[in-house]
């Protein structure tokens, strides 16, 4: 089992938890209040870095009821946090609702999720195997 190293640059920070014995997320929590208007986006600071463990990644992800109720979620969903990275961790939110929407000191505003990442080895080279689906794109397998 990996191991999450997790540094508080802030005192009002809080140090993600799952919150059951089957939780994928951790949630993560402002720690300053921010006001996004409806079509807008901010970064919203957590007040944490990490470490993520090498061979996995952190992914940011959108907390379902506030998608839902509110028509807040993240920006880059999911948005990744590399193993290399320490800085702080902050969260790209945008207003998708009509309503503007104010973020408190304290509010989970979004998840972490650790996973596993495999690194390809890259090869350039002149031709692809052709396959039936060929080069269709965006809605060419008919959904």
């Amino acid at each position: 089992m990996p191991t999450l190293q997790v540094k508080r640059l802030d005192p009002r920070a809080t140090v993600p938890q799952y919150a059951t014995a089957g939780s994928a997320g951790m949630d993560l929590v402002a720690i300053e209040p921010v006001t996004l208007p409806p079509g807008e986006w901010r970064r919203v600071r957590t007040g944490l870095a990490m470490a993520i463990p090498e061979g996995y990644e952190g992914q940011v992800r959108p907390r379902s009821g506030l998608a839902v109720t509110r028509g807040v979620t993240v920006l880059n969903a999911p948005g990744t946090i590399d193993a290399d990275y320490r800085g702080e961790l902050m969260v790209a939110l945008v207003n998708l609702g009509p309503e503007p929407y104010e973020i408190t000191v304290g509010e989970r505003m979004a998840q972490l999720v650790v996973c596993p990442v495999i690194r390809a080895t890259i090869e350039s080279v002149e031709t692809l195997a052709d396959t039936s689906r060929g080069e269709g794109g965006f809605g060419s397998t008919g959904r």
